[in-house]
């Protein structure tokens, strides 16, 4: 019989939108290191780490750890996610750790409340809330800029405790979503109660994400931002910082999601009360989702970084088989 050979033709990625306005490419991951990685995250792993490669430009790897109380960063983790993305193949140029860079955000949070663009509100979230939702300003906005930096002083020095003082982003009031109007940049955090893995009660007073992730992406020189849709609300929020600080807002491609079937746990809290339970031993229980639970199941790098080629950055969901990745697994 004549042998046939089958050439595989692997997906390729298409070109970056405005690529030619930017002088060099530089795209980020950016995890909050309160949980191990799972296989869904490698898919802007490898998007953001090909397309910096296509274009000869950096890809940066960026710690999110602004949340001691409620998504609170776990030591172990930093150096788990960095063992998972060099497993993948995706050596980073340059990181970031948000923790360490808190001074910044102060001396942009004090420069937007001086220019009144930002303001410190005592309102009870209740209260707040009801004002917002019927479009109306709170009485902390309008005060001088004078008041907002005493109230700003009061913060950092621990005269608020925590749900007592926040800082705002002024926004158009009369936003078609009420959750971006005035949104939340800075808020109290009881570091002495809630102490940070890294910087321990250093500081009591922490960004959001939407506040932090927004100026870095600016300072760190990003031009284009690769991540699922969920996070759609945070471009319509970090427009207004950038227009406050008469920056340009960075290229965003934001993918649909997608899935493996019965694929295992991937929700944080379902294996803490697993690992609690002693149905799971470690983060690489087979029964996980984990990038440490396929490498150990034998699943190769080059079979996830396949899948994520052929998926690309479409918007539309996608939903593949355990089927699928061992076929790919077994090539």
């Amino acid at each position: 019989l004549e042998e046939k050979r089958v050439e595989s033709r692997q997906k390729v990625l298409p070109p970056l939108s405005n690529a030619e306005r930017y002088a060099s490419i530089v795209t980020r991951y950016a995890p909050n290191p309160d949980f191990v990685l799972h296989f869904g995250q490698a898919r802007a792993i490898y998007l953001s780490y090909d397309y910096a490669r296509m274009y000869h430009g950096t890809f940066i790897l960026r710690f999110e750890d602004t949340d001691p109380r409620l998504k609170k960063p776990v030591r172990e983790y930093y150096d788990a996610i960095r063992e998972d993305i060099e497993w993948l193949g995706c050596k980073w140029d340059a990181e970031y750790v948000q923790s360490e860079r808190i001074p910044v955000y102060y001396e942009y949070a004090a420069m937007l409340l001086e220019a009144g663009q930002a303001y410190v509100c005592t309102c009870q979230p209740v209260d707040f809330k009801q004002r917002t939702l019927a479009g109306q300003a709170c009485p902390c906005r309008d005060l001088a800029a004078q008041d907002q930096l005493s109230r700003w002083e009061r913060m950092l020095v621990g005269i608020y405790g925590e749900r007592s003082a926040v800082v705002r982003v002024k926004t158009d009031l009369a936003h078609p979503n009420p959750a971006i109007r005035d949104w939340v940049a800075l808020r109290v955090i009881n570091t002495r109660r809630s102490p940070h893995p890294i910087v321990g009660d250093r500081y009591m007073v922490w960004p959001t994400y939407n506040f932090a992730a927004g100026l870095d992406d600016h300072l760190m020189g990003v031009t284009h931002i690769i991540r699922g849709k969920e996070f759609l609300p945070s471009v319509a929020r970090q427009l207004y910082l950038y227009r406050h600080l008469g920056w340009e807002y960075p290229e965003a491609i934001h993918y649909g999601k997608w899935m493996i079937r019965g694929m295992g746990v991937v929700s944080k809290s379902k294996f803490l009360k697993g690992l609690r339970g002693g149905l799971f031993q470690e983060w690489d229980d087979p029964r996980l989702a984990t990038l440490a639970a396929l490498r150990r199941r034998g699943i190769t790098p080059e079979t996830i970084h396949r899948m994520i080629l052929e998926v690309g950055t479409r918007p539309a969901e996608a939903t593949l088989g355990w089927e699928n990745l061992y076929a790919y697994n077994k090539k």
